[in-house]
């Protein structure tokens, strides 16, 4: 049985609840972090502690919740250490709410074995994304960098490609009707004119997994472009990808019916696929596909 942590305290998975009139539960106020562990050890833990860390202050809440949850990660991870399958990966999820209001703020670490058979063969297959009518929440509701669970916006554009396409995944633009992101997962395209193109970042979330694309991209001599993107230049982009924690990148065959490129999986995306391989110190994908099959 799993443990979680609550509070200050380490419990059983099965016992871990909200109360109803928590402000996370009641009013979707909950900042998250999602991290992933490769070969058991997370990863980049101090950038997503650090995006926690201003997901707080942004709310109100204070910044040295992040160390303490900082620290039980890695106490999660020494507890499950006898719970992992040797080759195996989890995702460990922390969190923190204002509490109800008059009780000190919710703190909360729990994890699982990463669920690849939900998308190992899309590292060959690829994503079909839909355009939804569903816009990414203005800034002047609250600002992207902050990553939250209220999240119904995403849920809604989810939705809406499935209603269309039930393989396929939501693509959100922002208000002014440019390229912004998947529901779960940051999106940028690669032009062999250009080079990388991502949404602006003070636009869209700014994730860890996409700073990691832009880091290949210097290794590899490619630009990285950050600028506003039209729906027609990214449907005219000669590879796509979306970039996120749990799957670091999937390539994208597929938009509105239409396929990306050559409707496959680029040879740049194979370039950049590989230096994760390299960065992590394991084939992500082939880790997928084993992991999968059982």
């Amino acid at each position: 049985m799993r443990s979680a942590y609550l509070n200050g305290a380490w419990i059983s998975e099965r016992d871990l609840v909200i109360p109803v009139g928590d402000l996370g539960f009641a009013l979707g106020v909950t900042v998250t972090e999602r991290l992933r562990t490769f070969n058991g050890a997370v990863w980049r833990q101090a950038e997503h502690i650090a995006r926690l860390a201003n997901s707080l202050e942004i709310i109100g809440l204070d910044r040295a919740i992040a160390a303490e949850l900082d620290r039980v990660i890695g106490e999660y991870v020494q507890h499950h250490q006898s719970q992992r399958v040797s080759g195996d990966d989890w995702a460990i999820v922390a969190f923190a709410t204002p509490g109800d209001g008059q009780s000190p703020p919710l703190r909360c670490v729990h994890g699982f074995p990463l669920p690849f058979g939900g998308w190992a063969h899309q590292f060959q297959a690829g994503v079909k994304l839909i355009t939804s009518s569903v816009r990414q929440t203005p800034p002047n509701c609250w600002p992207a960098e902050l990553k939250c669970r209220s999240r119904m916006h995403y849920y809604l554009a989810d939705q809406e490609a499935r209603r269309r396409d039930p393989q396929a995944r939501a693509l959100l633009l922002d208000q002014e009707g440019f390229i912004g992101e998947a529901s779960t997962a940051n999106v940028v395209a690669y032009c062999a004119n250009e080079g990388v193109l991502s949404p602006r970042m003070e636009k869209v979330l700014p994730g860890v997994s996409v700073a990691v694309v832009r880091e290949i991209a210097a290794e590899l001599g490619v630009p990285f472009i950050e600028r506003d993107i039209t729906p027609a230049e990214f449907t005219a982009a000669d590879e796509v990808w979306l970039s996120s924690t749990s799957v670091c990148q999937l390539p994208v065959v597929e938009l509105d019916g239409r396929p990306i490129g050559s409707g496959a999986a680029g040879p740049m995306y194979g370039r950049f696929l590989a230096a994760w391989n390299e960065r992590v110190g394991l084939n992500v994908a082939a880790q997928a596909a084993r992991f999968a099959q059982r």
